[in-house]
């Protein structure tokens, strides 16, 4: 039961370094991150809101990866929940400051991609799933043995591309938002020595039977 558990608080512990991340990377306040383009372009197209246009794309990427035959667990759902709430937390209580200028705002940007592929590491490597977007890079990982910094940047060149041509609003943020990423996750993934299309993910069944059984344990 205590490992158990130690894995639960590793997966919310990522996820919130991972919110923290996100948040730096808005506050830099230099661009859109490539998958806010995309969302921003949609969102424009369709006449939805941004949020529920946020929900719509984790949703079909979900429908995607699973016919791809990745795991889906309770870490993807907990990925596509508590991340918002990290985020509507840390912004309403103004942990992070705007950052003013663009050299200070390349810098802050840079600490939250490093802050995003450390919460990336942590919540991946608890087995409970990785979430929507991450699984993106993990199927490509496992699809083509392409680096998993490469393929980070491939989802995310993509990403930008179709945002683009959908009229979502491009800036430099964006651009080394959408490969800084890559590069950040290599960096941690290697410092670690961290494969993570090697880690075994549960699935939501399983999880479920596996906290049933604890609980007639103990």
């Amino acid at each position: 039961m205590k490992k158990y558990l130690i894995r639960l608080l590793t997966l919310v512990f990522g996820l919130f370094i991972f919110a923290i991340g996100i948040v730096m990377t808005m506050q830099a306040n230099i661009g859109y991150a490539p998958w806010d383009v995309l969302h921003k372009g949609l969102s424009e197209m369709l006449g939805i809101s941004f949020g529920s246009i946020s929900i719509l794309v984790g949703l079909l990427i979900l429908i995607g990866v699973a016919t791809s035959g990745e795991k889906l667990g309770f870490g993807t759902i907990a990925n596509m929940v508590l991340i918002g709430a990290f985020i509507d937390l840390i912004v309403a209580m103004k942990l992070i400051p705007l950052i003013h200028g663009f050299f200070y705002g390349v810098l802050f940007m840079a600490l939250g991609l490093i802050a995003i592929a450390f919460g990336s590491y942590f919540y991946i490597k608890s087995g409970f799933g990785a979430g929507p977007r991450d699984s993106l890079m993990i199927v490509l990982r496992r699809k083509t043995h392409l680096p998993v910094g490469v393929s980070r940047v491939i989802v995310e060149g993509t990403t930008v591309l179709l945002g683009w041509l959908l009229g979502g609003p491009v800036g430099l943020g964006t651009v080394i938002s959408a490969f800084g990423v890559g590069i950040s996750i290599q960096f941690v993934f290697s410092l670690l020595k961290f494969d993570p299309a090697t880690i075994e993910q549960e699935t939501v069944q399983v999880t479920l039977q596996k906290l049933r059984l604890l609980m007639r344990i103990d």
